[in-house]
C-alpha cells in the first residue's frame, strides 16, 4: 500500500512536501486529489502529486515525524498527469512554484453547484450552419486540412512550413499547427470558428475557445451555447468557486466538450482535446497579473504543441508579435476581406483639438455629427479610454496635482460619491476646497472621464437617451448584458463607455462613433502604448457601420501626427505594423529581443532599494560567469543586458514602494537560467517581496 503521499501547496516555495495517507483499503490512487492538512500550524489545501510505499530518500524528517493528512475534499480525482506536467512547465517558465501554478489551474471550490444563468441544458441547440462566403470556406478547409483526423502533421502541410514539425516541448517548431484568421470587424471571423469547432466535434474532439474578461463573453456565450446546447462548459470570472468546480467535473466527465472562457479556460482538462481558440488574440487580459504571471496563449502553444493539435487565433488587430511570425512565416495566415452584413468600413475622421477653444470634451465638430445621428433616429456611441469623472485635482497656481497616499497616482474623481479616489489600491479622500501645497483656491480638475461626459453629453443632448458603460456604473452581475441588450433593441441613442464597449460587440443601428481622446493611453511609458492606441482606434472604428454602409467614425486628439493615431484612423494596418515592428528593432523590445522583469516592493523606499540593489549585483556576477566559461548560453550572453535598478513607472501601489530591473536578451531561457540561479542564491530582506514577470505585457 502507498502509505506517502507528495503534496504541494499554495505557496512560494518549490518543493514538494510528505505527509501520511488515511486508512485505504482499497489501495486507491490518490494523485490528482485535494487534502485538507496542517501545515506547520495552518490549516491549508494541499495538491497531491504523488505517493510512494516507502519514505522518500530525500526527505529531511524521520518517519516517526511525518504527520497524515486531516481529509481528502475530493471523491474523485480532479487533475491528471498532464495538469501536473502542465504545471512544472509554468514553474519553470515563469518562475513559480508548482503548487502555486496548480492552485491557479484549478477551481477553488469545495462543493460543487449549479453555474447559474449558464447552464444550458434548457437550451435547444441551433443547428443550422450559416452558409459560409467563399473566404470563408477558403480558412476553414486550410485550418483544418493541415491536421488530419488523428491530430498529426499531414506531410503535405509539412512540406509547406519553413520548420519541419517536431514532437519537441518548444512552442516554435510546430509552425504548420500555428494559424491566425486575420480580418477587419465584421468579416466573419466568429462563423469561421464555430464551422472549425463543429467539424472538429464530430470528429469526437473537444475545444478550447478562449475570449478577452468577461466583457466579450455574453455574446459569443450566448452564440455558442445556441449553436452547441448542453456541450458546452464556461469557465469565467462571474463563477463562484463551486460553480466553477462543478462545471470543471462537466468537463472531466466528457459531458462539455466545448470550453469558452477568459485566461484561465486554457487549463481545462478536456478529454481529447482537438483544438484550442484564441479570440482577440491582441488583448492584455490574456496575460495574468498575480503570480503566476501566465499568457494564455504562451500556454496554448505549450499545450498544441505537445498534442500535435493546432493553435488557431484571430483578431483585426494582431499583437506585434504575432504579426511578426505571420510575416517570418511561423504562423500561417488565413485573411477575410469582406464585411458580411453589406456594411462597408467606416469613414474616419481625424478632429484636431490643438488650438481648438471648447467647452467641455465635446468639440463642435463631433457635437454637430451627434446632433445629425440624432435626426436620423440612428445610434452613437462616445468612447473613453477613462472611467471616473475629471481624472485629477490640480492647482492652477503652484500646478500642485493631489497623488494618493499609497501609491504614487493621480487620484480621479467621482462626482457622484463626491470623492477622489485611486484606482490602484482603492484609496479616497474628499476633494479639498483649496491647494494643500500653496493654499490657493484657484484650484480645479484638468482631463475628463465618462462621469464627466455623461453630464457633458445630457446638457448638450437633452432629449437624448443615454447608457453609460463602464466597470463603475456597472455593479450587479448581469446589468452589462442588461444594458448592452437594451441597446441594441434602441431603447438608448447615446452609449458612452470605456474599454468594454472597444470589444466585438454588434449594434445594427449604430452609425457614430466618437472617440472622445485618443491620446490617453499613448502618454503611458510602456512599449506597447502604441500598439495598444492603434488596437483601441481599430476596434472602436470597426463597431460602426457594420450593417448600413454609411458608419462614421470621429477621433479627437491633440496629436494627430502620431504614428498610431494617423495609421489607425487612414485604416493602412499594414504601414502601422511595418513602422512599429522597424521602432521595435531599433530599440530591441520584443519580438526582436525577450524580457524578464523583476519587481522588488516592499514598505520603505530604502528597503526596496536596497533589494533591487543586492539583486542586480548578484544579476551582473551571474552574466559575467556566463561570458566567462563555455555553456549553451556563452553566445546569447554577449546580447543580453540589465537594466536598472529603476524606480517603477508607478512607484508606489498600496503603500509598497516598487523598483524594478529588466533582463533584456535574444533567448528566454537565458533569462529564465539567470532568474533562476539568482533566486537561489539571494535571501530577500525581511520586508522585500519580489515579483517575477517573463515577457511582461506591460511596464508600469
Amino acid at each position: 500500500m502507498k502509505r506517502f503521499l507528495q503534496v504541494v501547496l499554495n505557496i512560494p516555495l518549490n518543493q514538494s512536501f510528505t505527509y501520511l495517507d488515511l486508512e485505504n483499503p482499497d489501495g486507491k490512487s490518490r494523485v490528482g486529489f485535494r487534502a485538507d492538512l496542517k501545515f506547520g500550524n495552518r490549516r491549508m489545501t494541499g495538491f497531491i502529486v504523488g505517493e510512494s510505499e516507502s519514505l522518500p530518500a530525500d526527505c529531511p524528517v524521520e518517519e516517526a515525524k511525518i504527520r497524515p493528512i486531516l481529509r481528502l475534499l475530493d471523491e474523485e480525482p480532479l487533475f491528471d498527469s498532464e495538469i501536473i506536467e502542465l504545471a512544472k512547465w509554468i514553474s519553470h517558465y515563469y518562475l513559480c512554484s508548482v503548487g502555486e501554478a496548480i492552485s491557479s489551474m484549478l477551481p477553488g471550490g469545495r462543493r460543487e453547484s449549479d453555474a447559474g444563468g449558464f447552464s444550458f441544458l434548457e437550451e435547444t441547440p441551433d443547428t443550422k450552419a450559416r452558409t459560409l462566403s467563399d473566404e470563408q470556406q477558403k480558412a476553414v478547409e486550410e485550418i483544418l486540412g493541415i491536421s488530419n483526423a488523428k491530430g498529426e502533421v499531414s506531410p503535405s502541410a509539412a512540406m509547406a512550413s519553413p520548420f519541419p514539425p517536431t514532437p519537441s516541448a518548444g512552442v516554435t517548431s510546430n509552425a504548420p499547427n500555428l494559424h491566425y484568421l486575420y480580418g477587419a470587424t465584421g468579416t466573419g471571423k466568429t462563423e469561421v470558428f464555430m464551422q472549425v469547432c463543429e467539424r472538429l466535434l464530430a470528429q469526437g474532439k473537444g475545444v478550447i475557445y478562449l475570449v478577452p474578461e468577461i466583457g466579450l463573453t455574453p455574446q459569443v456565450t450566448q452564440a455558442v451555447a445556441s449553436r452547441f446546447g448542453n456541450t458546452v462548459a464556461v469557465l469565467h470570472s462571474g463563477l463562484t468557486p463551486s460553480q466553477k468546480l462543478s462545471e470543471w467535473r462537466r468537463i472531466l466527465n466528457r459531458e462539455a466538450r466545448i470550453v469558452i472562457g477568459a485566461r484561465s479556460a486554457v487549463f481545462a482538462p478536456l478529454p481529447d482535446l482537438g483544438m484550442i481558440i484564441i479570440d482577440e488574440e491582441h488583448d492584455g487580459s490574456y496575460k495574468s497579473g498575480n503570480t503566476p504571471r501566465y499568457h494564455a496563449r504562451q500556454v496554448a502553444m505549450y499545450r498544441c504543441a505537445r498534442k500535435q493539435i493546432p493553435l488557431l487565433m484571430g483578431s483585426a488587430t494582431p499583437s506585434v508579435e504575432a504579426w511578426n511570425m505571420m510575416k517570418s512565416g511561423g504562423i500561417q495566415r488565413h485573411v477575410l476581406t469582406r464585411r458580411l452584413a453589406g456594411g462597408a468600413m467606416p469613414q474616419v475622421k481625424c478632429v484636431n483639438l490643438t488650438g481648438l477653444s471648447i467647452d467641455g470634451a465635446i468639440s463642435p465638430v463631433l457635437q454637430k455629427e451627434i446632433e445629425a445621428t440624432l435626426a436620423e433616429k440612428r445610434q452613437t456611441i462616445l468612447f473613453l479610454n477613462r472611467r471616473g469623472f475629471t481624472h485629477f485635482f490640480r492647482c492652477n497656481s503652484c500646478g500642485f496635482e493631489l497623488k494618493c497616499k499609497n501609491c504614487s497616482v493621480s487620484l480621479t474623481f467621482h462626482k457622484a460619491e463626491k470623492r477622489l479616489r485611486c484606482h490602484y489600491c482603492g484609496y479616497s479622500v474628499s476633494p479639498p476646497q483649496s491647494c494643500p501645497e500653496c493654499g490657493s483656491l484657484d484650484v480645479g480638475y484638468s482631463g475628463f472621464g465618462t462621469e464627466f461626459i455623461e453630464n457633458e453629453v445630457k446638457a448638450k443632448f437633452p432629449n437624448a437617451r443615454i447608457v453609460r458603460v463602464d466597470t463603475d456604473s456597472v455593479s450587479h452581475k448581469g446589468e452589462l448584458t442588461e444594458k448592452i441588450d437594451a441597446f441594441k433593441k434602441g431603447e438608448y441613442d447615446i452609449m458612452l463607455g470605456t474599454q468594454m464597449v472597444a470589444k466585438g460587440l454588434n449594434f445594427p443601428n449604430l452609425k457614430l462613433v466618437g472617440v472622445i481622446l485618443a491620446d490617453t493611453g499613448l502618454h503611458m511609458p510602456d512599449f506597447r502604448a502604441a500598439e495598444k492606441t492603434f488596437a483601441l482606434i481599430t476596434q472602436v472604428s470597426g463597431r460602426a457601420g457594420r450593417f448600413f454602409p454609411d458608419g462614421k467614425v470621429l477621433v479627437q486628439t491633440y496629436c494627430p501626427d502620431s504614428a498610431p493615431i494617423a495609421y489607425a484612423v487612414a485604416g493602412k494596418t499594414e504601414e502601422f505594423y511595418e513602422s512599429e515592428i522597424q521602432t521595435r528593432q531599433m530599440l530591441s523590445f520584443p519580438p526582436f529581443a525577450r524580457i524578464l522583469r523583476m519587481v522588488f516592493r516592499a514598505p520603505s523606499e530604502a528597503q526596496a532599494l536596497s533589494g533591487a540593489n543586492g539583486a542586480a549585483s548578484i544579476l551582473h556576477q551571474i552574466l559575467r560567469s556566463l561570458l566567462a566559461r563555455p555553456s549553451k548560453f556563452q553566445e546569447s550572453a554577449k546580447f543580453t543586458e540589465i537594466l536598472g535598478p529603476a524606480e517603477c513607472p508607478l512607484s508606489k501601489i498600496a503603500a509598497n514602494y516598487r523598483q524594478q530591473i529588466i533582463l533584456r536578451g535574444p533567448s528566454v531561457s537565458l533569462l529564465q537560467y539567470m532568474a533562476h540561479t539568482f533566486a537561489e542564491n539571494y535571501k530577500a530582506p525581511g520586508e522585500v517581496y519580489i515579483e517575477y514577470d517573463v515577457d511582461p505585457v506591460s511596464l508600469l
